[in-house]
């Protein structure tokens, strides 16, 4: 199906064709093209899941969340291709999925408005389920293996100049954490990771983070509340960084400016919010994108 300002592909290496055209493409048209890949290196189907997921005594099945190889690729109005391509990858949490994360918290339109020459990856997790599992992307070089792929696409479609990787941000709410730190730790990208955006999200693998912030030079935010059960792991974190004299800002969301951002690379910031207000209630995706230094679309 072609809408006008919109192209779809639907590229089926699975047996379930599963449609996210709908919901997808009319909410965004306006802003850019929008691409929906089925591939093989998506983090489902994987066989850890085959017989599903039992959480509080109910299961969850690998038929209806754990099968849906889709993986969301935006590209935005003004993008002009260049020798490397910048992606900006998000991970939603538990119970959700990537069209009621993306409607959820305005995070194609958050990312549309950074203004940013990147384009937006959002592949499917447990669907609906209450699970961090990342599947593929906690395998070795897993991560690679899904952005080069998608890459590969997008050339194949004329959308890019090459396959080249530039940097890449990370940013995902809640459960995302563990996907997240699996992709720093194992996913064969980790030096052209630039950011790290966590939306109450550092519940567990701690180390992995604080590992990478210690080896590399990139961006690392950590915004949390008192009540989304990541309180206590932050302050973990930041004792850990103490020990190993490594310099961190912190500061109440309340305050915050736009320099603090631009001036401190490892930043704590503590939200009045509540777990899901803290992605888009005050547009915090946007303003973590305009301030990381992926370069603007020129217009």
């Amino acid at each position: 199906m072609r809408l006008n300002f919109i192209s779809v592909l639907i590229l089926v290496l699975t047996i379930t064709s599963v449609s996210h055209t709908q919901v997808i493409t009319e909410r965004y048209k306006d802003l850019g093209e929008i691409y929906i890949l089925e591939i093989a290196s998506a983090p489902f189907p994987h066989h850890e899941r085959i017989n599903g997921h039992t959480y509080n005594g109910k299961t969850y099945s690998q038929q209806e969340h754990y099968n849906d190889s889709s993986v969301v690729v935006f590209i935005p109005k003004g993008f002009r291709p260049t020798a490397q391509t910048n992606i900006v990858v998000y991970f939603h949490g538990w119970n959700n999925n990537i069209d009621s994360a993306s409607a959820q918290f305005n995070l194609i339109e958050q990312f549309s408005h950074s203004n940013k020459n990147a384009i937006f990856v959002f592949p499917e997790g447990p669907k609906n389920s209450p699970d961090s599992f990342g599947g593929k992307l906690e395998e070795e070089n897993g991560f690679k293996k899904l952005i080069d792929d998608v890459l590969k696409i997008l050339s194949e479609k004329g959308k890019l100049n090459s396959t080249n990787i530039g940097n890449i941000i990370l940013a995902g709410h809640s459960g995302a954490y563990r996907v997240i730190s699996y992709c720093l730790s194992l996913g064969g990208l980790t030096p052209n990771i630039s950011d790290v955006i966590l939306f109450d999200a550092l519940y567990w693998n701690t180390e992995h983070f604080t590992n990478w912030i210690e080896d590399y030079r990139g961006r690392f935010i950590n915004i949390y509340t008192d009540k989304g059960g990541t309180k206590n792991e932050t302050d973990k974190m930041m004792n850990s960084l103490n020990t190993k004299r490594i310099e961190y800002f912190k500061i109440d969301e309340v305050e915050l400016k736009r320099y603090h951002l631009l001036n401190n690379r490892v930043i704590f910031i503590h939200s009045d919010l509540t777990h899901n207000e803290v992605i888009s209630k005050r547009e915090q995706f946007l303003l973590f994108l305009k301030t990381s230094e992926l370069l603007t679309i020129d217009k």
